[in-house]
């Protein structure tokens, strides 16, 4: 498919964070939907092959998204991300730790602090994330595990769904 609009990713490694910007052509409440309903983010949020599986999820603060992405072979690799702040179709903050299908984190992977804004912009909403780390190592981790272009593939399938 071809993408309409282009992600924008800034790695601040001093500053130990990421920053993606994603233009989607859709209204706000249809995009903050595909970040908040499982359904929707189990559509998207895997970059292809691999597939988003939800286990849980419970969009409020204090409650949480434990799901699993799932390779073609089957491997499962969780997460879980616990969320801190929302403030309905404008923007959410969550703690994400890769962790066991309980939701038991694990203490070998970084932990990520994400604050995503949702803005309505002339063609439709534009979502600004933006990615904190304990530590430059962990950022730089992250990145070595393919972090830009799996976000960016997600955001494409993202594009694809609300298209």
């Amino acid at each position: 498919m071809e993408t309409k609009f282009k992600t924008e990713v800034v790695k601040d490694l001093p500053g130990k964070k990421v920053t993606v910007k994603r233009e989607f052509d859709a209204a706000p409440d249809l995009v903050w939907r595909a970040w908040t309903e499982s359904k929707l983010l189990d559509k998207w949020w895997a970059p292809k092959p691999w597939a988003a599986k939800t286990k849980t999820l419970k969009f409020s603060e204090g409650g949480n998204w434990l799901y699993a992405m799932e390779g073609p072979d089957g491997m499962k690799i969780w997460s879980i991300v616990e969320f801190n702040s929302i403030k309905k179709f404008n923007s959410f903050h969550a703690d994400c730790f890769f962790c066991d299908e309980n939701g038991n984190k694990n203490p070998d992977f970084p932990s990520m602090h994400w604050k995503n804004n949702f803005v309505p912009s002339g063609t439709g909403t534009r979502v600004e994330v933006e990615i904190r780390f304990t530590n430059e190592a962990d950022l730089k981790k992250i990145i070595e595990m393919g972090f830009e272009a799996g976000f960016t593939a997600a955001l494409e399938n993202l594009e694809e769904l609300l298209s």
